[in-house]
């Protein structure tokens, strides 16, 4: 139970995700895979369609741009969720650098989760407003 209230609190913590409540929370816990992947393993690639969300929930990966390591995210960081909404190619590919447990939330269980919570998907535009916004007022500064 433990880990299920833990995968719920990151989950939270999504800026996508974060206007749901615990209920709305839930049912995308329930939409979505517990995944265990090896170190090494290639969990998506920079150029390939994208089609996932992912939240790393226990483990460490290395996020690479043109063959750079751009970043490195552990627990609670998430990468992917352009893909549930645009089939466009992944902008970086990223590598699990030790064993990783990651939480999967595919494009169509998505889907099914916008059609189950009608009012989700209006407060998921209002972030993504938000989160636009504050990339053109950076991309102004600079």
């Amino acid at each position: 139970m433990a880990r299920k209230d833990n995968k719920l609190d990151q989950l939270a913590r999504v800026r996508l995700f974060s206007a749901c409540s615990k209920k709305e929370l839930a049912t995308i816990g329930r939409a979505s895979d517990e995944v265990v992947l090896p170190a090494g393993h290639v969990i998506c690639e920079e150029g390939k369609a994208g089609h996932e969300f992912f939240l790393v929930l226990d483990g460490q990966v290395s996020v690479k741009r043109k063959g750079r390591k751009v970043a490195s995210l552990g627990p609670g960081s998430h990468f992917g969720e352009l893909a549930l909404l645009h089939r466009g190619p992944r902008n970086a590919s990223v590598v699990a650098d030790t064993p990783v447990t990651v939480l999967v939330l595919g494009q169509r269980e998505f889907s099914g989760v916008l059609d189950e919570i009608p009012g989700l998907a209006h407060k998921m535009l209002t972030s993504m407003a938000a989160r636009l916004a504050e990339l053109d007022a950076k991309d102004v500064a600079h």
